[in-house]
């Protein structure tokens, strides 16, 4: 029983991390999309 609940802990502490990872990524990707986002003169 100990087991399966340490199982359970680790894998949704590994399934916290990875969403963070992702959410980061996605953050870096928008903000490098904006800096190098072209310009249109005159607005």
């Amino acid at each position: 029983m100990l087991k399966k609940i340490l199982l359970v802990l680790v894998a949704s502490i590994g399934g916290y991390f990875a969403y963070k990872k992702t959410q980061q990524s996605r953050a870096d990707k928008d903000l490098w999309a904006e800096a190098v986002d072209p310009v249109t003169p005159g607005r």
